[in-house]
């Protein structure tokens, strides 16, 4: 048989490349018993591919049943598909056999593959392998003669990578490839799908089918849908439901259309108070400013919490104006003086090697024998001294004194002017 007389058979619309060759590709592997791995995007026929391969094949007298490997839960999969004995779980009253036992000398089709769950990925690689399992709750090995026809709308390179896929069943199930093409992929065929349910829709209600305008055709085609063939179908019969008029043009497909190209969260703008009710919509810049603005007053809360931290430990604003630009501050250390002055030592987030070995140590300016008197309880007259004492032991080099305090050159300027120093 020829393509056309394959796609006349099995209802396949379309007649793009990459349509038709997938469909050659299952044809030629059809007659084999050889594992087949369609790949695609959810929506796209894969189940249409797997029917082809089997009514094509020696074992088209046999049975043929489709699984949705994403549909069962984890702790019932291995025993709808390799069945179990009376009494191996709870709810087990009587023995069952699985549909690889029932299915044996047909196909099974195992959709979804990437979701089964490793425990049972383990029990199908023996079956691909020595055509054998294990019921559940039994040590009976039973024979099977089935063909493995799987599917899966994820990568499944990336599943192996991430530890979610046993490679050796990647190996043995992807024997031969077919890649079914997104409906975006596939040009004028999008209108040929589009018709066709139309008809359909318009045949089974008793109306007259829907047509396109030029502008129509164009809108319809430049969609990308997500949804594939199945959206394509429910936008057809949506429009050809809801619409009284048959002549359809681009404004009015483009209320069916969803939006694309906005994957930010929406925003509902209330219109309560407002005295013209505005119900316009966000732009994307709108949004992007709206999230800056928040992120600014964020940013300002931390900063006024910060400033109430340092004020209940006695610390005074003017510090805090010192190190504004050191506002992710690594390391807070404070050491007390003889007389138990808590004095804070900011440490320099930046790691210099150079500076290692000349870090400001307040100790280096505390005199043993020095008692210090009442007035040098001030905080500007132990900042003016310690500036004085730091300019002094790096021979006024200011680069060099403002790392040891740990501020910035602009803030030791600063302070050199307000000191007169």
């Amino acid at each position: 048989m020829d393509i056309q007389t394959i796609k006349n058979r099995f209802g396949i619309i379309g007649n793009s490349d990459h349509l038709n060759f997938a469909i050659k590709v299952a044809m030629q592997v059809a007659p084999t018993d050889m594992t087949v791995l369609i790949t695609g995007e959810s929506g796209v026929g894969k189940e249409s591919f797997s029917k082809i391969i089997h009514q094509l094949s020696a074992r088209k007298h046999g049975q043929f049943i489709a699984v949705n490997c994403g549909a069962i839960p984890e702790g019932t999969i291995d025993s709808e598909l390799f069945g179990h004995e009376k009494g191996s779980f709870t709810g087990a009253y009587d023995a069952r056999k699985g549909y690889f036992e029932v299915t044996d000398g047909g196909t099974i089709f195992l959709d979804e593959i990437g979701e089964m769950p490793l425990q049972t990925q383990s029990r199908l690689l023996r079956v691909l392998e020595n055509g054998e399992f294990i019921r559940v709750g039994s040590s009976k090995v039973v024979k099977t003669d089935v063909r493995v026809v799987a599917a899966t709308n994820v990568n499944l390179i990336q599943a192996v990578e991430k530890g979610k896929f046993r490679e050796d069943l990647y190996y043995r199930l992807n024997t031969v490839p077919i890649f079914v093409p997104p409906l975006r992929d596939r040009g004028e065929d999008i209108e040929l799908l589009f018709r066709k349910f139309t008809s359909d829709f318009a045949e089974k209600h008793h109306v007259n089918p829907i047509k396109l305008t030029e502008g129509a055709k164009t809108a319809l085609m430049a969609y990308r849908y997500p949804g594939n063939i199945r959206q394509l179908k429910n936008l057809a019969e949506q429009i050809s439901l809801l619409e009284m008029e048959r002549e359809v043009d681009k404004d009015i497909l483009l209320k069916y259309l969803p939006q694309e190209g906005n994957m930010m969260p929406a925003l509902y703008k209330s219109n309560e108070g407002s005295a013209g009710g505005d119900k316009s919509n966000f732009s994307e810049r709108d949004i992007l400013y709206k999230i800056l603005f928040d992120m600014r007053n964020d940013v300002e809360e931390l900063k006024k919490l910060v400033h109430n931290v340092l004020k209940n430990e006695n610390y005074g604003e003017e510090i805090l104006k010192d190190n504004e630009d050191l506002f992710e501050v690594k390391q807070n250390e404070f050491k007390e003086n003889a007389d138990g002055i808590r004095t804070p030592y900011l440490l320099d987030s930046r790691k210099e090697e150079d500076s290692a070995s000349d870090s400001f140590n307040i100790e280096d300016y505390q005199d043993a024998d020095h008692e210090i008197e009442e007035e040098s309880l001030s905080l500007e007259k132990k900042e003016k001294e310690m500036i004085e004492r730091a300019l002094s032991k790096n021979q006024n080099k200011r680069k060099y004194a403002a790392r040891d305090l740990g501020i910035s050159e602009r803030t030791l300027y600063r302070k050199i002017k307000q000191y007169d120093l």
